[in-house]
């Protein structure tokens, strides 16, 4: 009987460490590519917009938004306030660039650059994120370092809990 309860206690110490590493995969999107945090070009208002096409955020993963201290700021606000592009009262305020920020929840996310006249002129983003590993690296995206090896472990221990499940139960 102490060697059933030994067992059991092992499989639940190998499902919870294989979860806690599967939630560890992770992308870093650099905001805009190559182009970074910006105004964009007048004719490509949506360009931002345009940009999270194809790409889906999950909880972890990292925007890295590139731009000149100084020059830009990246703000995290409101629907209401990135649909107005009001940049009064923001969230949270990001002034020295680059910013990396980690999406930590689910659900909207929006970004403004509070700079006179620039969301206005489409420097804005609005995301939704939502719960899981991504699936596979989407366009424009980074994986993290420790991503291919915590997905390995997480896997080894699945085959681990797959082989205690067998023999013990």
């Amino acid at each position: 009987m102490a060697m059933k309860i030994i067992s059991m206690a092992a499989l639940v110490v190998v499902v919870l460490a294989s979860s806690v590493l599967q939630s560890t995969y992770a992308a870093t999107y650099t905001v805009g590519d190559a182009t970074g945090w910006t105004v964009p070009n007048p004719n490509n208002t949506e360009f931002y917009d345009d940009w999270t096409d194809n790409k889906n955020f999950v909880v972890g993963d990292v925007l890295e938004f590139n731009f000149t201290t100084g020059r830009h700021d990246v703000a995290e606000v409101t629907e209401t306030a990135y649909d107005n592009c009001t940049t009064t009262n923001p969230i949270v305020r990001y002034t020295t660039g680059p910013a990396s920020i980690t999406l930590n929840r689910t659900g909207e996310y929006h970004f403004i650059c509070t700079f006179d006249g620039h969301c206005g002129f489409g420097q804005k983003l609005s995301i939704d994120v939502r719960t899981g590993p991504s699936t596979a690296p989407t366009p424009g995206s980074t994986p993290n370092p420790s991503s291919s090896a915590s997905a390995l472990v997480a896997t080894i221990s699945l085959v681990f809990m797959s082989i205690a499940l067998a023999l013990f139960c």
